[in-house]
């Protein structure tokens, strides 16, 4: 008897994965709004960039980072207290790119200074590219790069961190801020009486010395295994923004107790905590009760990334629709 053989699973009539493109020259308005505000000499090293991001390599970190979500590890196998979030290694991957690329420094001189020129452009670049691919680590990216502009309310703080912020190694190393390689830092604002309302905060900050100790809680802080955070908390003269790393001085783990991590709809790769303060050491930033007009410096810098990471996905969206339109057929025309 003869034995026929059907090819029903040959796939037909399906667009190729769009990957191994370089994401800035197929952008062309990019490149123009590049080249109209001053950046194009850095049209080599933004066409690198885009073909690394636009890789199949990196659209798979991308998807795999997003498959395999933040897990909350709160106490280690002898039951220490550790509140530690571990992600997959591909959300590391993105992470050291992203700081290589010095997307969560470079508009900024190793002093801290606005680094001037057309840093801000390039890196603006950078960013809405890498949005395009993964979104979810640029949390911390954008953080870190804000955080700076905050920081200089407390020049002598900034001088300790900006040595470790200033370098483009990415350390995910669990240990005190000021033995790494590289350092991230995050933000802690929101509570859930408040929410936007930070005014409101309940939030405690008591003297320590020269340091402070904050007692409550914040609702939403993401990014919780940053370095540090900046936090706002109210003191004797009201709202005061500061400076809590996830060890102490002298190298214990801070008190940062993490309750739970946020489930959500998109930005999966990044962990997203709500977090109790039990008389957490935090080092003040900026004076007493100006606490907003402090950490807003941080907080219009993040605003700005929020705008490209958008304009970003919006452009991802689009370029995989054409994509797609050009190479599949219906009634024996291409779409």
């Amino acid at each position: 008897m003869t034995q026929v053989s059907f090819a029903t699973h040959e796939v037909l009539n399906q667009s190729p994965p769009f990957e191994d493109v370089d994401l800035f020259a197929l952008d062309r308005p990019l490149a123009e709004a590049v080249a109209a505000n001053g950046g194009a000499s850095a049209y080599k090293e933004l066409s690198e960039f885009g073909q690394h991001w636009g890789s199949a390599a990196m659209a798979a970190r991308g998807r795999v980072a997003n498959e395999n979500t933040p897990k909350l590890r709160t106490f280690d196998s002898r039951g220490v207290r550790r509140d530690e979030v571990e992600f997959h290694p591909a959300y590391h991957e993105l992470m050291a790119r992203s700081a290589h690329a010095g997307i969560h420094n470079s508009t900024w001189t190793a002093l801290g200074k606005p680094a001037g020129g057309a840093a801000e452009v390039v890196r603006a670049a950078k960013f809405y590219m890498a949005a395009q691919v993964e979104t979810g680590h640029l949390c911390p990216v954008t953080m870190t790069r804000a955080s700076v502009a905050a920081l200089a309310a407390q020049p002598d703080l900034l001088s300790k961190t900006m040595p470790v912020i200033a370098t483009r190694a990415y350390d995910p190393t669990f240990a005190p801020w000021w033995t790494k390689r590289g350092m991230t830092l995050g933000m802690g604002m929101t509570e859930k009486q408040g929410g936007t309302d930070v005014r409101s905060n309940q939030t405690r900050a008591s003297r320590d010395g020269d340091a402070y100790r904050i007692t409550g809680h914040k609702w939403f802080m993401s990014a919780p295994m940053c370095d540090a955070f900046l936090v706002l908390a109210q003191a004797d003269e009201g709202l005061t923004c500061f400076f809590m790393p996830r060890f102490k001085p002298d190298g214990s783990v801070n008190a940062l107790q993490f309750q739970r991590l946020k489930d959500k709809l998109g930005n999966r790769s990044n962990a997203s905590s709500e977090v109790e303060f039990a008389d957490t050491y935090a080092e003040r930033v900026g004076d007493e009760g100006k606490g907003i007009r402090t950490i807003i410096q941080m907080v219009q810098l993040t605003r700005q990334d929020c705008a490209i990471a958008s304009a970003g996905l919006m452009r991802s969206g689009l370029a995989h629709a054409l994509h797609h339109a050009r190479h599949r057929s219906v009634f024996q025309k291409h779409l």
